[in-house]
């Protein structure tokens, strides 16, 4: 079995920002040369979400739209007392941080308007992003 490691950085520009990485990801399997297996990609951070849709102007407006309105950064967050923030921890926690993909013949295996995005919740930072591909 092969193991290909990387680490690629982004760096966000608004406090609540939606960045296609795909072409990150898919960079880094063909660089692996493995054929079938698995990618892993992680956000290390507490305060940014990866999310697998489609990535067109509208609908992200609405992703942002959505978490501003079900985790308002405003409310009345007891983290807030301390840090600002909130908001952009809890959705991170349910949004989640890693996705994992099936890989077939070089190519992660996705839908045909599935992309992989970043969504940056505290923003403006720089990211970074962990790409794991293992397989054959």
């Amino acid at each position: 079995m092969k193991v290909r490691f990387a680490e690629k950085y982004v760096r966000t520009n608004k406090r609540f920002e939606v960045i296609n990485i795909s072409h990150m990801a898919e960079e880094v399997v063909q660089e692996s040369g493995i054929k079938d297996g698995i990618c892993v990609v992680h956000l290390p951070h507490a305060t940014a979400a990866l999310i697998t849709n489609e990535y067109e102007p509208r609908i992200v407006h609405d992703y942002l739209q959505w978490l501003k309105e079900n985790i308002p950064p405003e409310a009345m967050w007891r983290h807030n007392e301390i840090d600002n923030n909130a908001h952009a921890h809890i959705a991170s926690a349910f949004i989640g941080a890693t996705r994992i993909f099936p890989v077939r013949n070089g190519r992660i295996v996705r839908g045909t308007w599935q992309e992989l995005m970043l969504i940056e919740l505290d923003g403006p930072r720089t990211r970074r992003i962990v790409i794991l591909v293992m397989g054959i």
